[in-house]
């Protein structure tokens, strides 16, 4: 989203830690591309790393807490973490912090947490119930301009996790904050499976000073208090119980959530309400048994859904015990873990900065990938990070893909171009909180950044992010932030393609793409909440126009020989600031037949450019004139 360039991070410095920690390196260097040494290499080519089931490795940034650790460790641990992580948006920092069963904190002495850039929060339990925080689990906004306190929002307060808890909310007195738990908070940012009692949820943080923007974001899994979604653009809670939700700004959607409000009244206010989710799969989980072994829970899919998996028991699914799984660090090298993987290990990679030369493939029926505290992949030399071939089952959780400097064709790709294999459709390939970045931290190239190839697929929140601010070094006096050299430099052409058939999303976030954001070819394709946002950084019109003259290209392309495909609650933004002049035809584009169906659709113009039209020549005009104004469409087909 449109925010101030901000100044890099310092260089961080490592806390020590009183609770038990275990050392790993930072990251790895990368070796050349090698794709056909890789698949020629012997599956023993690596011994078996042992894990112990009681007290399995997962190296330095990652931090274990027992009910017996002082609350005041914990505290003063957490809060020199976060002031570590709270401007560090482009560090290479990750950390994981999880809490063993039972009660931190108490009335008297609440647990107030504060969760930073890069930084996942999980209790370790069975059920949420599992873990109670007594306190707060926070996100505040971010303060940007020069003395802290002038410039003040959350649109840029991405890329982290909170999950498998439950916050008791205290009503210590805290001043404006009293009685509330603030989650502040924008894209790449998951909540699931949390129970939040004892006060009021708020999605922004109103106490600080304006203008308190946000731009969010996703829950799913979780009973919930009564909702301040205050100043959020878009949301998509999913499979849920709430309280009450007060509030929206222009686009928020509710799938299978027990207390969702009535969306009669759309597009005031601008409410999408499913009663029921049609594919669902909640995101694996680590907790530890009653005998204090480890394992990794993977809920069963579901379809047409709703409500909490766990209001009744164990959440539905298979438990993998931890030594089943290959725990990785930066320094292993791909080899290794293709080699694990191969031998039929399950993976996880720990929190850090992974250097990739050659894809990571995963191949096996039922494998299960996690991502740690926003384990992050960079394609080196070219590469595809990681691979997912046509096979039942297959989740990826909790990983980010990194575009590197030089062109990839595409840093994830699931299923086989020319595959015609037949899936499971009631044990899908999922994907759960798999993030994208191309650039930002550092200058990024990819012709594609998410392929989808397989059929019945299950994209389960994702953020596909063309950066559109970063370190990288551009000229700031080129353009708008060096925005004319990011546009040829920091390049995506395309940002997600769907050619498999009976493809789900669930919380798909796609932006900045210099052409198709998203390009679906396949059919029967179904989404619950689309947010996207146009590049805000082409030259000139010419940039920025099709080659058969069309203005610009639409936010959301749907195949001109696709016949079936459902959306449901979906926004195209633009904000040319590099050049307002910009125009786009259309945010959308589908082919005109019965069985392709956009509900609850808007274009919206933040400042910048001007789309002409909702879709397909239907709808307002989005420009200066209604600058956060959104142009809705009810339904198309128009009845």
């Amino acid at each position: 989203m449109p925010a101030p360039v901000p100044r890099p991070a310092a260089p961080i410095a490592r806390t020590a830690r009183t609770a038990r920690t275990v050392r790993i390196a930072a990251v790895v260097t990368g070796t050349a591309l090698i794709a056909s040494a890789l698949l020629a290499a012997p599956a023993t080519a690596a011994p078996p790393r042992t894990v112990d089931p009681f007290d399995p490795d997962f190296g330095p940034n990652v931090t274990i807490y027992s009910p017996e650790t002082p609350v005041a460790d914990i505290r003063a641990e957490l809060d020199a973490l976060h002031a570590q992580q709270v401007d560090a948006e482009m560090s290479t920092e990750r950390q994981a912090v999880y809490f063993l069963p039972g009660e931190y904190g108490s009335a008297a002495d609440p647990l107030q947490v504060k969760v930073g850039y890069y930084t996942e929060i999980a209790g370790l339990g069975a059920s949420p119930e599992d873990v109670t925080i007594n306190g707060a689990v926070e996100v505040y906004n971010r303060c940007l301009a020069d003395g802290g306190t002038g410039n003040c929002l959350a649109l840029v307060n991405f890329w982290r996790t909170i999950s498998n808890l439950s916050i008791d909310i205290q009503a210590a007195d805290r001043g404006c904050r009293t009685g509330t738990d603030f989650w502040a908070v924008s894209q790449a940012v998951s909540m699931r499976r949390l129970d939040v009692a004892g006060g009021n949820l708020s999605l922004m943080d109103y106490c600080t000073a304006g203008p308190q923007y946000a731009s969010g974001g996703f829950i799913a899994d979780s009973r919930l208090p009564n909702v301040i979604n205050g100043s959020q653009q878009q949301w998509l809670i999913r499979n849920s119980e709430v309280a009450g939700w007060s509030n929206a700004v222009w686009n928020q959607v509710f799938s299978g959530v027990v207390g969702a409000p009535d969306d009669a009244g759309f597009p005031d206010p601008p409410y999408t309400t499913l009663d029921e989710t049609p594919l669902s799969r909640e995101k694996p989980y680590l907790y530890v048994d009653d005998e204090g072994r480890y394992n990794v829970r993977v809920p069963a899919a579901q379809q047409d859904s709703r409500g909490v998996t766990w209001a009744d028991g164990e959440t539905a699914g298979r438990s993998i015990p931890i030594t089943e799984f290959f725990i990785a660090t930066p320094d292993d090298s791909v080899k290794d873990i293709n080699n694990a993987l191969a031998r039929g290990r399950h993976l996880i990679l720990t929190p850090g900065i992974y250097d990739v030369a050659q894809s990571i493939q995963v191949k096996r029926a039922n494998t299960v990938v996690i991502g740690l505290g926003h384990a992050t992949l960079t394609a080196v030399g070219g590469a595809v990070p990681l691979e997912v071939k046509d096979a039942d089952g297959i989740v990826v959780a909790g990983v980010t893909i990194d575009a590197g400097t030089e062109l990839s064709p595409v840093l994830l790709r699931v299923g086989a171009a020319d595959s015609d294999k037949v899936l499971d459709p009631a044990n899908p390939i999922t994907l759960s909180d798999v993030y994208f970045r191309v650039g930002g931290p550092h200058i990024g190239k990819t012709t594609t950044a998410l392929e989808v190839n397989a059929d019945d697929v299950l994209i389960d929140h994702t953020w596909v992010w063309r950066g559109d601010h970063g370190i990288e070094g551009f000229d700031p006096n080129d353009g708008v932030n060096g925005d004319n050299q990011r546009w040829a430099t920091n390049t995506g052409t395309v940002g997600v393609i769907v050619n498999g058939d009976d493809v789900t999303a669930t919380g798909l976030f796609v932006e900045h793409f210099q052409t198709y954001n998203t390009l679906w070819n396949g059919e029967n394709g179904r989404v619950v909440l689309y947010q996207n946002e146009l590049p805000y950084d082409p030259p000139t019109q010419a940039d920025w126009t099709q080659p058969n003259g069309t203005l610009g290209y639409p936010g959301y392309k749907v195949a001109d020989d696709v016949t079936t495909h459902r959306l449901d609650g979906a926004g195209v933004y633009v904000f040319n600031q590099n050049n307002p002049s910009i125009l786009t035809a259309n945010g959308f584009e589908v082919p005109e037949t019965p069985g392709v169906q956009l509900h609850h659709i808007m274009t919206v113009n933040l400042s910048a450019g001007t789309v002409q039209h909702v879709v397909n020549g239907i709808g307002g005009q989005a420009d200066n004139t209604n600058t956060g104004t959104p142009q809705f469409v009810v339904d198309y087909p128009l009845p």
